[in-house]
């Protein structure tokens, strides 16, 4: 599933916790656990491993915790609840679909020797809750946070928004949350977020995982504002639009889902080369190849779209295939077709109708058309830029990444918005493409290859290798150029 980090473990009050975090996802869940009785914050959609957990401890998951209606994956409350036989947890104003007890803002739940209070700190969402932990003595120990307060960030305020209410109303009421309820905690209690760096749910999270509230204080930009206009100004400054399916996975988490085992089960049909090429005739099914992005330019299944598992996967995914119905079928390396439905879901993609059995080995012994897309390397780029500087050349890293440092050749697109700008592409022009290191690059390409735009070509090594070349760079933003024809 993903990194298990055990921070405490004390034999006399037997109070463990651990921090189980999916870098892919950059997401932390938590397993607690005190004489026999459990809770686990924020699952993911699989839930296996809290299972195993608590049996290996002999213990019985009692609460599941939710910070809030997550946005970014769909969470495993429902199927975990239903499996423990535990009661979710939500904190006040919170309304869904099932069963559910909805906590009062200061509501005490007791595991084993230690207990968990509801601190209602609304802001990032109007339901959003931290879970004060105090350990046998009552002591406060540490604070379960959610997408309240990361570490090196807080949430951003512009995802939930009611009625009149604008994301500067959202931070305002997020500053009063911290201030009211975590900043007067004390100094030594131990922060522990539902995100790390790479989460879209905030722009300044630290690849730190945890920290102490007070070293937070120091070093936090968000918690270390003057006032709350400064607050205000500096939380909805730079925030940019969310992915697509943040607010469909907000959704589902409020009106549940279908069972994980159903959506495995569903998805791990081995298909010959025959039966998965009618399958993508009969129902308009993505062809999604999740292959490493150098392998699957060497020889695809056409009109695939690359999205490899070795990357931020799960959430490139959400931003890009906008429909979560879309019936989506698998080219993978072997035994990866699990691990890629398994990933698929976590962000609400539960329509995989099978997977390519013997992958492109078996599709090119049945004589299948394949094809596939030219990688060159920096140093060749060069080559050709300098014999032709009005070369079409795209890159499709984030805009701050643009604006930090580029090519000054380079058209600013995007990845994220691919979808937006895809229509000034025209289909009989020849096009480089590159990111920071080649992932999302081949991404690009493929869809472009699949909408029609033949001659696209990847740089191998993206901008990493780029900067190492003689071609003419700048480190500020620029406007973007128009294509050329």
């Amino acid at each position: 599933m993903s990194n298990n980090q055990g921070h405490y473990y004390n034999k006399e009050t037997t109070m463990k916790i651990e921090q189980i975090y999916t870098g892919c996802l950059a997401e932390a869940a938590y397993y607690i656990e005190s004489n026999g009785e459990a809770a686990i914050i924020d699952p993911l959609r699989e839930v296996d491993a809290y299972l195993q957990r608590a049996e290996k401890d002999n213990a019985k998951i009692k609460y599941i915790f939710e910070t809030h209606f997550h946005a970014d994956f769909v969470s495993g409350h429902v199927d975990l609840a239903l499996r423990a036989n535990a009661a979710i947890v939500y904190g006040p104003t919170a309304e869904t679909n099932f069963k559910a007890h909805i906590a009062e803002d200061g509501e005490v739940f007791q595991i084993g020797d230690i207990t968990i209070s509801v601190l209602h700190t609304p802001g990032h969402t109007p339901e959003s809750t931290t879970y004060l932990l105090k350990d046998a003595s009552g002591k406060p120990y540490c604070i379960f946070t959610g997408d309240t307060l990361f570490i090196g960030d807080v949430g951003r305020p512009d995802l939930a928004q009611q009625g009149e209410l604008t994301a500067a109303d959202m931070a305002g009421t997020l500053y009063d949350s911290l201030h009211s309820k975590i900043l007067v905690l004390p100094d030594d209690v131990l922060v522990y977020p539902a995100h790390g760096a790479g989460s879209a749910c905030g722009k300044n999270m630290s690849k730190e995982t945890f920290d102490t509230l007070g070293n937070q204080k120091q070093v936090n930009y968000a918690l270390k504002a003057a006032d709350k206009e400064s607050f205000i100004r500096e939380v909805t400054d730079g925030i940019l639009p969310p992915p697509q399916y943040f607010a469909k996975n907000a959704a589902i988490n409020k009106q549940g889902y279908a069972r994980f085992e159903q959506v495995m089960e569903k998805g791990l049909q081995a298909l010959t080369p025959e039966v998965f090429e009618m399958m993508a005739n009969e129902t308009g099914a993505l062809i999604l190849d999740v292959r490493d992005p150098q392998v699957f330019a060497k020889g695809f299944i056409p009109s695939a779209i690359n999205i490899g598992l070795g990357g931020q996967f799960a959430p490139w995914v959400g931003s890009l295939i906008t429909d979560l119905q879309q019936p989506i079928l698998l080219v993978t390396e072997a035994d990866k077709a699990e691990e890629a439905i398994t990933r698929l879901s976590r962000v609400g993609y539960d329509n995989t109708i099978g997977y390519l059995e013997g992958g492109m080995d078996a599709w090119k012994a049945s004589g299948r058309d394949v094809d596939t897309i030219t990688s060159i390397s920096a140093t060749e780029f060069e080559s050709i830029a300098a014999s032709d500087p009005s070369v079409n050349v795209l890159d499709v890293r984030k805009p701050g990444e643009y604006a930090s440092e580029h090519l000054e050749m380079t058209l600013a697109r995007p990845l994220d918005y691919i979808n937006d700008w895809t229509h000034e592409v025209k289909p009989g022009a020849q096009y480089f493409i590159h990111c920071a290191g080649g992932y999302r690059s081949m991404i690009a390409a493929s869809i472009l290859k699949a909408r029609g735009v033949e001659d696209v070509i990847d740089i191998a090594g993206g901008y990493a290798a780029l900067k190492n070349t003689g071609l003419q760079r700048t480190d500020f933003a620029c406007p973007s150029k128009a294509m050329n024809s």
